[in-house]
């Protein structure tokens, strides 16, 4: 099947190259515009949650009390109410517009709180709150969009704070992080190839490709949010892993094209055999990253599900693309590309033979002891992993933002300069079951939520029909443990005889959060576990090779994880990689890291088994066979794992802190996969199995002689009785 794709693709070259440029130039004009057309929001929550259940309930009648908003004034040397400072201040919010305001507070007009509570301890700063008739982020986003300007005030510094605030900034920054990404990244990726292929020709085919499917990725994303809603904050995951994966792929066509050539096939068939072997290796490595990222529909935020449909959708655009633009683009390339070579070494050195290779000997040498050599591997990545007992577990909130972003300084200055922070705001909704609740008895309720440590004071603000709304004013860090423990404690106290108690606010959603993506994460983690099984069932035929991989690849998610917290939480390499530690990890962190990396893991999985497997099919020699195979795939395992590096380093430099985390995270668990895992777990445990990693119960093994996809035509040796691991492995 891939053979034909090949042919039929290199043989049709004219017409699939002038299609990939029209649409590449409709997806610069047309598919840009997906910028624009995001209506999720940044999408966190758990629609099923208690916070989210309270908040449905305060959109009615009860009504909400929030401050979305929080403008921040400030003024060096004169006293914000008596001075000029306080008349500029107060004729600016007497003239914003009212449209789409529920509420505006401030030392003039307090609402609740007392005037002095919008005055700092030193008088040079007040602020004013702003409830949106909206409690969508989006619609509250587009509403501050309208009035921001409506705001500024002459001679005095003004800062927006807030969710609303929070969640435009880190929009803003999206775009300008994806720009400089790519402007970083590009430069360094070109001339990464060109040093790996040593041909610019060869370097510029996976670059053309990557750069196909990247725009292409943002007319799949505009067609996606025609029928779903979409997260505003995918953007810089999808493109980037567009741009990386077709990138890798194209890497291993171009490779094995390269090599085809140069064992003395023609162009048409050295075109025909690339697309069946490498092409298949794509195909299944897609399958496998697309199964890790459909793992993402288990959770029912809509970031973590939105991001599941876009990346499938991206994955599948990004194999596609390879297996159809490249054939037509190396069909017309053809011994050309290894033209305008970079004579790096010696050009015309000769090559060094497979088994005198570093990763041919490295190999070897893991297999001679193979149980001391999978057990020392092991206790190092676990060790990695050690630092994730003390995890905290966060959710997105302005501690996302750089430091010198509003929302965040405006956060910090309220903490620091004033008595009452106006943004450490939580809501009980007390519903009566039977008929109005007894006034009363809110009032004691109210008390006893009063008495929870970290709760600075609980009032009772509405009653509308059966239910009533307390507000609840807190002092602790709402991504801190003790947040946690009031939250739980909280929700603990027994609400009004006849009534039910919900609870809401930012450190109660940070609980439900971490507790939906705890609950749902072991489904997920086994949803794609038991599908990427069946998937390299059907790519090898063994039932071992499956669950072993598996395995190791848990083993380089461990260790990632281990590392992230000890960087982000613990606050090591702060400086270096420029960034404020909180104390705490983002939750949609592990979900996200274990997506795209587990399906990296398979793609350099699949590659490196079917090399092995085509020498096993010729040699039946279990040991030369992995050796021989890790010795022809690690170049190209390591290099595409380096241009990967690169591409998701775009996340390390993003302003972003959760998707910084996502950078690094992705460059540990890459790194640790495509060298010690490939280069020395895998040899080693291959070793432990011997013949025993291609077996399969006689009646499977006969269904996957007949339907299985078998990457060479060669066919396989005869079964033999599998000896002793050990002894296989000391032959």
């Amino acid at each position: 099947m891939f053979a034909a794709i090949g042919k039929f693709t290199a043989r049709r070259r004219k017409w699939v190259v002038i299609a990939a440029v029209v649409f590449t130039l409709f997806a610069g004009v047309w598919g840009t515009g997906v910028f624009g057309s995001f209506t999720g929001g940044a999408g966190f929550d758990d629609p099923a949650s208690e916070s989210v259940q309270a908040d449905k309930v305060l959109d009615g009648p009860l009504g909400r009390e929030s401050n979305d908003l929080i403008v921040l004034y400030e003024s060096k040397n004169k006293n914000a109410t008596v001075d000029s400072f306080g008349a500029a201040v107060r004729a600016t919010l007497d003239d914003v517009p009212r449209a789409g305001i529920a509420r505006l507070d401030s030392f003039w007009h307090p609402g609740t709180q007392s005037p002095g509570a919008y005055v700092s301890k030193d008088n040079r700063q007040t602020y004013a709150t702003v409830q949106f008739t909206s409690d969508d982020d989006q619609k509250q986003v587009e509403a501050l969009e309208k009035i921001k300007d409506d705001f500024a005030a002459d001679g005095v510094t003004v800062r927006y704070g807030g969710v609303a605030a929070m969640t435009d900034q880190v929009n803003t920054l999206t775009g300008s992080d994806i720009a400089r990404a790519e402007m970083l990244s590009v430069p360094i990726l070109l001339i990464l190839l060109v040093l790996i292929f040593r041909s610019a020709i060869a370097a510029l085919l996976p670059l053309a490709v990557g750069s196909f499917v990247a725009l292409g990725s943002f007319v799949v994303l505009r067609v996606l949010t025609m029928f779903t809603e979409i997260s505003s904050t995918v953007i810089n995951v999808i493109t980037i892993l567009g741009l990386g994966l077709a990138i890798d792929y194209a890497l291993f066509l171009v490779n094995r094209f390269r090599e085809e050539l140069h064992a003395g096939a023609d162009v048409d068939t050295a075109v025909e055999r690339a697309t069946a072997t490498a092409g298949r290796t794509v195909a299944f490595s897609g399958i496998a990253v697309a199964i890790s990222f459909a793992g993402l529909a288990f959770f029912p935020s809509r970031f973590l599900s939105s991001m599941g449909y876009a990346a499938v959708a991206v994955v599948a655009f990004a194999v596609v693309g390879s297996l159809t633009l490249l054939p037509a683009l190396l069909r017309y390339t053809g011994h050309g590309i290894d033209k305008w070579r970079i004579p790096l070494g010696g050009r015309n050195r000769a090559p060094k033979p497979e088994k005198e290779g570093r990763w041919y000997r490295t190999a070897h040498a893991v297999m001679r002891k193979p149980l001391i050599s999978s057990l020392a591997i092991v206790a190092v990545l676990v060790g990695l992993g050690a630092p994730l007992l003390g995890v905290n577990w966060a959710r997105p909130g302005e501690w996302v933002l750089p430091s010198d972003a509003d929302a965040k300084v405006v956060s910090k200055t309220l903490a620091s300069d004033f008595g009452t922070n106006p943004a450490q705001i939580m809501t009980s909704v007390v519903q009566g079951t039977t008929g109005p609740v007894d006034r009363a008895e809110v009032g004691s309720y109210a008390a006893e939520l009063a008495k929870v440590d970290g709760v600075a004071s609980a009032t009772p603000t509405a009653f509308e029909g059966n239910d009533a709304r307390i507000t609840l004013r807190y002092t602790p860090d709402a991504m801190s443990d003790a947040a946690q423990s009031m939250v739980h404690d909280l929700r603990a106290t027994a609400p009004p005889s006849g009534a039910d108690a919900l609870l809401t606010g930012m450190p109660a959603s940070r609980v439900d959060i971490v507790g939906m993506i705890g609950e749902r994460l072991p489904w997920m983690a086994l949803f794609v576990a038991v599908v990427s099984f069946f998937v390299l069932f059907l790519a090898f035929g063994s039932l071992l090779l499956p669950l072993k991989s598996v395995i190791l690849n848990l083993l380089s998610l461990l260790a990632a994880f281990g590392a992230i917290k000890w960087i982000f939480q613990d606050g090591h390499l702060s400086g270096l990689l420029g960034f404020e530690p909180i104390g705490a990890v983002d939750a949609n962190f592990p979900v996200l890291v274990v997506a795209i990396a587990f399906g990296l893991a398979m793609d350099y999985e699949v590659f490196l088994l079917s090399r092995v497997r085509e020498e096993w099919e010729v040699s039946g020699d279990p040991v030369e066979s992995v050796a021989l195979g890790i010795q022809r795939t690690a170049k190209i395992i390591t290099s595409a794992a380096l241009l990967l590096v690169v591409v998701v380093g775009g996340f390390m430099a993003s302003s972003i802190l959760f998707m910084k985390m996502i950078g690094v995270g992705l460059v540990i668990a890459v790194l640790v996969d495509a060298t010690i895992v490939r280069g020395l777990l895998v040899p080693a445990t291959m070793a432990l199995l011997g013949k025993w990693a291609w077996w399969a119960p006689a009646p499977l093994a006969r269904w996957w002689s007949k339907y299985g996809f078998r990457e060479s035509s060669a066919p396989p040796p005869p079964p033999a009785p599998a000896p002793a691991p050990r002894t296989e492995a000391l032959r």
